[in-house]
């Protein structure tokens, strides 16, 4: 039976550390990222595939404030939406490249710009966590809270800078369009940047918000919703590991929920890095998926093969496994 993934791509696959974010960077990047993604389907999965934008909606956020004397900013959910197309565009022409050639039926390149809904009520909305956009002084800060009503908090020594709501994505948008389009063989590519954030207003109109959507979250939600059997998170890690960087360092092979839950609880999850991972992968596999997976973008197929990264099952199939 063909088995239906969507792969989630960490930063890495666009943008790698130390790089300075050049087109040309980028690109080649992506380029690399593109030809895994063809190896799955060369062996006969079939894929929806998603990502991250962090460092491109931050140069987008930058790009606004620096021009703002000349042409009004957009605010930050049209700046995802910038984001997705200019990452969906580089995505697109990269895989339809390492296609030629390739004795595949179908499986056309597609970008479709994704809405994510989430809860007005959401409690996040209360408490804004994640940093985005450039640095400041305190003063600057100062005013745009005072003027905007915006939050911002003083980060690491490096200057102040803006935090937004993170609410939990509760439904795609387009997500009609895009199981219409994954049926058809196409290769989409959806909530990018965990999608832009909307909320639904009591007369059934959608409406953007101020926030960010956590990616890996984003990333389980489609892959619930386009009724996928494999769920994978693909970073600049092998594996997930507890006492991570520690000398008793360990990577985890296979997993339960309920395992990771208490390795969770015991704090061997960074906050905003490996600890959205665990809980997207832990939601897939107690939301009825078949298996998750957490790998090394460049060991892409073999993790799906079962070969390399921690997979994640429920306690019956980790049995079987063993």
């Amino acid at each position: 039976m063909t088995e239906k993934v969507v792969v989630a791509l960490g930063g890495n696959a666009i943008l790698q550390s130390g790089q300075e974010g050049t087109f040309e960077e980028q690109m080649e990047n992506v380029q690399s990222t593109a030809m895994q993604i063809v190896r799955m389907l060369e062996a006969g999965y079939e894929v929806v595939v998603t990502h991250g934008n962090g460092p491109q909606v931050g140069a987008i956020l930058i790009q606004n404030e620096a021009g703002s004397n000349l042409v009004p900013p957009m605010p930050m959910d049209v700046c995802g939406a910038e984001s997705q197309g200019m990452i969906g565009y580089m995505l697109c022409q990269a895989l339809r490249n390492c296609m030629l050639g390739k004795k595949l039926k179908g499986w056309e390149p597609c970008c479709v710009v994704t809405q994510v809904e989430v809860d007005p009520d959401d409690p996040a909305f209360a408490n804004p966590t994640k940093p985005v956009g450039p640095f400041y002084t305190a003063e600057e800060a100062e005013k745009r809270m005072i003027e905007k009503g915006e939050v911002w908090i003083e980060d690491s020594g490096r200057g102040w800078r803006r935090v937004v709501p993170s609410p939990d994505p509760k439904h795609i948008v387009e997500i009609e369009g895009i199981r219409h389009l994954f049926d058809e063989r196409f290769l989409v590519i959806a909530c990018g940047g965990g999608g832009i954030p909307v909320i639904k207003k009591k007369d059934g109109t959608y409406q953007g918000v101020e926030a960010v959507i956590d990616k890996d979250l984003a990333g389980e939600r489609l892959a619930q919703e386009v009724g996928a059997d494999i769920f994978m998170i693909l970073t600049d890690v092998p594996k997930v590991a507890i006492n991570f960087k520690k000398p008793n360092e360990k990577w985890l092979d296979v997993v339960t929920p309920k395992e990771l839950r208490a390795y969770e609880a015991e704090g061997h999850f960074k906050t905003g890095s490996m600890e959205p991972k665990v809980e997207a992968v832990i939601r897939f596999i107690e939301n009825g998926g078949k298996r998750a997976i957490v790998a090394k973008l460049d060991s892409a197929l073999e993790a799906l093969k079962g070969e390399t990264g921690t997979q994640i099952v429920s306690v019956k199939e980790k049995s079987s496994i063993l």
